[in-house]
């Protein structure tokens, strides 16, 4: 086992084989516990048909004195009523009796298969032998990571560290994703804990600023999950928290790192993909305009398609920002890909087609440059190519 990453102080965690996964040995429940309250904030799907976890915990956020979340893979516990939504709070109530705080001060997390109930009896054993397992080491924490996962092929962790008043703060995340991806704040988790002292303000505004340029931005199918929640817990365990604009631009800059890591490595596994691909598109009028343009290729069947066959097809690029809903001519974009110009204001240009597949083919990061002329407003967002693969394992999830 390598690469293990560490966890905040005051932290622990644990990944057990609970049953929920059918015919599995599979790691499928996974704990996080602060040894004191933390400040707590969240950010979740806008899908207005969103699981019961997502209601559960939504509805405790933010708050001052989380101690926990708990996260079960195999089964999303969404689309299922009111059991649903008096599953989840169980979940968290046995969590609570274990490691002696308020239920409501426990969140929950649930991904897997839409529609379905929760073997409820599995937990009833399942979370008091998690409790028993919790420890703060980095095992513990690989373990909780891999707890998550349903179709990913790797666990996905983040660290990172910031020195506030002379002391050492840190900031460790684990999400899963790897398919039903197009958050909009996809299946997405995600947890990020610290031992900075924050606000709740504070919290909530750096959760949703890490965000925005992160999770918000990757796209795997276009499809918006039910279950997105990204939560990060922060117990002040290291006695001190950014208290100047300087060291509060240093821990953003720090939230955001691990945000964009863990987003990232959601799109490098993308369920069957081939290639990581980067849009930078440049030139808008705002952000906004910017991020449209991005969503709307990273989205398209045919852009992703050409990727994956290696074929320079600029036109299934340019034409998906036609229709992005944003203002623009033909002759405002040039697009570049892999470092190659395809297209310059509003034209085509001469360019060695087989180069330029080669270089689609050969490498597995792709980078498009869509550049416009309209102002300044500007996103990096990340996708996936679509493949035989994708179609296969999704045609097949759950028979």
């Amino acid at each position: 086992m390598t690469d293990l990453l560490p966890l905040p102080q005051g932290f622990s965690a644990a990944g057990i084989l609970c049953g929920i996964k059918a015919d599995s040995e599979k790691l499928d429940l996974a704990l996080y516990v602060s040894d004191r309250a933390c400040a707590a904030a969240g950010v979740f799907t806008t899908n207005l048909v969103c699981g019961a976890p997502v209601k559960v915990s939504r509805e405790r956020l933010p708050r001052a004195t989380a101690r926990a979340v708990v996260v079960n893979s195999g089964n999303s516990n969404a689309a299922t009523g009111e059991r649903g939504i008096a599953d989840a709070r169980t979940m968290t109530a046995l969590v609570a009796q274990q490691i002696g705080a308020a239920p409501d001060d426990v969140l929950v997390c649930s991904t897997g298969v839409i529609g379905r109930f929760l073997p409820m009896e599995k937990f009833q054993t399942g979370i008091p032998a998690a409790a028993k397992q919790l420890a703060e080491t980095p095992e513990a924490f690989h373990n909780a990571a891999r707890a998550m996962m349903t179709t990913d092929t790797f666990p996905k962790q983040a660290t990172a560290t910031v020195v506030l008043s002379g002391k050492t703060i840190r900031i460790s995340g684990v999400c899963k994703g790897a398919a039903m991806i197009a958050p909009n704040m996809a299946t997405m988790l995600c947890v990020i804990m610290t031992d900075a002292a924050l606000s709740l303000d504070a919290a909530a505004t750096g959760i949703k600023h890490a965000v925005t340029d992160s999770f918000n931005c990757i796209s795997v199918d276009g499809h918006e999950s039910t279950s997105d929640s990204v939560i990060l817990l922060a117990n002040g365990a290291a006695g001190v928290g950014p208290t100047t604009d300087a060291e509060r631009t240093e821990f953003q800059q720090a939230l955001d790192e691990v945000a964009m890591k863990l987003a990232t490595d959601i799109i490098r596994d993308a369920e069957g993909a081939h290639h990581f691909v980067q849009l930078n598109v440049t030139g808008c009028r705002n952000r906004d305009e910017a991020f449209r343009i991005a969503k709307v290729i990273a989205d398209s069947p045919l852009v992703k398609t050409a990727i994956c066959g290696a074929d320079p097809n600029w036109g299934r690029i340019v034409s998906a920002a036609g229709y992005a809903g944003v203002p623009l001519q033909e002759v405002d974009m040039s697009l570049v890909v892999n470092g190659f110009l395809l297209y310059r204001d509003g034209a085509p240009v001469d360019f060695d087609a087989k180069q330029v597949s080669a270089s689609l083919r050969d490498n597995r990061n792709v980078t498009i440059d869509l550049t416009l002329t309209h102002g300044t407003g500007a996103v990096r967002y990340w996708t996936a190519d679509l493949t035989k693969e994708y179609v296969e394992l999704n045609a097949d999830y759950t028979t």
